[in-house]
C-alpha cells in the first residue's frame, strides 16, 4: 500500500524526544520557546505562539483579532473544515469565496466582486482567511490591497505551506497578513506529532494568543490586578482561555524536524517535477504553479479530464484504492458538509469549487516516496483512466 502522505522520522528526531523524556520538563519547559524561535527566525516573523493544533491556532488567531458575535469571516470552500469552524467557535458567521480555476486558492477576482456587494449591504467581513492550498501561496499582495480598501484583517492559513515562499520571501513573514498559521500534523511538511503555530509581527496579538492558549492565565505582575497583601496571588485568570498548550515532547520533534525542512521541500519539488513528466501524456491536469510562488508541495493534486475518460471520478478512486494506491480528495467544499447545509448553504454556491471537487485526487506525495513507488502510482493511474 502506498499512502497519499506519511511522516519522515529519523534517529535524530527520536533522540530529541527521548532527551525531553529524560529531562525535568515534559511540558512548559524550554523546548517550546526554542521551537517557536526556530520557526519565527526561519519565517522572518517577530513572534511565534506554539499550540496543540493548527485548529487551535486558527481559533486563538480569530479571537486575538476580535472576532465575535455579529462578525463575519470569509474563507475558501476548498479547505479543511477548521478554516471555517474557527469563526463559528467565536460566535461569528462564515461565508465562502469561490476559487481560482488555476491555483485552486481563493480567487481575488471573486473576492473583489463579493466585497463590492457586501459593502452595499453593510456585511463586510472582519477577517479573511486565505488558505495556501497544497502549499502554493495565495495572491497575498492582491488580498492585502483589498484589506486596506475595505478594512478587514487577514489570517494566512499556511497549514500546507511552511518552507514555501511568496515573492522570494518565506511564507509566514506576515508582510501581507496579521497572523499566519502552520500545522505540524504527521502528514504535513514537518511534524510535531500534533501541533500548530501562529506567527505574527504584532506584539499585542502575540501576547493575547499566548494568554488564550493557557486558560487566559498570567503570572506576569504587570498583567495582574492588585489583591490584598496578605493573600498569595502568583497567577490570575484575566481572560477566558483554553488548554491549547504544546508539550515539550511535541516541540522537541518539531524543532528537530525544522533542521530538515528545506531538504523535505526540495525532495517534494523533485517528486512533483517527475510526476509532471510522467503524467504529461495522461488525461489529467497536473498542478499549475504561479510564477511568484514556491510551493511547500504538501499535496500533489491531479485533475481528471473526465471528458476524455470513460469512467467516473468514484470509479477511478475505487480502482486506485483496489490497486493499493491511497489517493484522497482535498477537499469537499466546506459548505457542502451537512453541518453547513443546515445553515442554508446550497449546492452551486461556489461553482468553481464544486467543479474542482468533482475532478480531483491528491496522489502520494512525501519525501520518502521512492522512484519505484512513484512509477507504481503512475502505472495505476494509467490503468485506472484507461490510457
Amino acid at each position: 500500500m502506498i499512502p497519499y502522505a506519511r511522516q519522515d522520522i529519523n534517529q535524530t528526531d527520536i533522540d530529541a524526544v527521548v532527551a525531553v523524556l529524560r529531562s525535568d520538563f515534559l511540558t512548559q519547559g524550554p523546548v517550546v520557546p526554542a521551537f517557536e524561535k526556530a520557526v519565527a527566525d526561519y519565517c522572518g516573523a517577530q513572534h511565534a505562539v506554539a499550540v496543540n493544533s493548527a485548529t487551535s491556532a486558527l481559533h486563538i488567531a480569530c479571537l486575538a483579532l476580535g472576532v465575535g458575535k455579529g462578525d463575519i469571516v470569509w474563507t475558501t470552500p476548498i479547505t479543511f473544515v477548521a478554516s471555517a469552524n474557527c469563526a463559528l467557535y467565536c460566535g461569528a458567521t462564515v461565508d465562502f469565496v469561490d476559487i481560482d480555476p488555476c491555483t485552486y486558492n481563493l480567487s481575488v477576482e471573486r473576492l473583489v466582486e463579493k466585497l463590492a456587494l457586501a459593502e452595499k449591504v453593510g456585511k463586510l467581513p472582519k477577517v479573511v482567511i486565505a488558505v495556501h492550498l497544497c502549499g502554493q501561496p495565495c495572491d497575498m499582495a492582491g488580498i492585502h490591497a483589498l484589506s486596506k480598501q475595505y478594512g478587514f484583517k487577514i489570517i494566512e492559513d499556511a497549514a500546507h505551506a511552511i518552507g514555501g515562499k511568496y515573492k522570494d520571501e518565506p511564507i509566514g513573514n506576515c508582510r501581507y497578513s496579521d497572523i499566519t498559521v502552520f500545522s505540524f500534523h504527521p502528514v504535513k511538511i514537518i511534524t510535531s506529532g500534533e501541533g500548530g503555530m501562529a506567527v505574527t509581527n504584532d506584539a499585542t496579538l502575540a501576547k493575547h494568543m499566548r494568554l488564550l492558549r493557557s486558560h487566559g492565565i498570567s503570572s506576569t505582575a504587570v498583567d495582574m490586578q492588585p489583591r490584598p497583601a496578605q493573600e498569595i496571588w502568583n497567577y490570575q485568570q484575566i481572560d477566558l482561555g483554553f488548554n491549547y498548550r504544546m508539550t515539550d515532547l511535541h516541540a522537541a520533534l518539531g524543532l528537530s524536524q525544522m533542521r530538515r525542512l528545506d531538504k523535505f521541500v526540495k525532495q517534494r519539488h523533485a517528486i512533483a517535477k517527475r510526476y509532471d513528466q510522467l503524467l504529461s501524456a495522461l488525461p489529467v491536469l497536473t498542478p499549475w504553479q504561479q510564477a511568484d510562488s514556491y510551493s511547500g508541495y504538501h499535496l500533489y493534486v491531479i485533475r481528471l479530464k473526465l471528458n476524455e475518460i470513460n469512467k467516473t471520478q468514484p470509479q477511478i478512486y475505487d480502482a486506485l484504492h483496489a490497486a493499493e494506491i491511497i489517493v484522497n480528495v482535498h477537499y469537499i467544499p466546506v459548505y457542502r458538509q451537512p453541518y453547513y447545509e443546515q445553515m442554508g448553504f446550497k449546492a452551486g454556491y461556489c461553482p468553481q469549487a464544486e467543479q474542482y471537487y468533482s475532478e480531483v485526487f491528491s496522489i502520494p506525495m512525501y519525501p520518502g516516496l521512492t522512484v519505484a513507488q512513484q512509477d507504481q502510482v503512475v502505472a495505476a493511474i494509467r490503468e485506472a483512466v484507461g490510457a
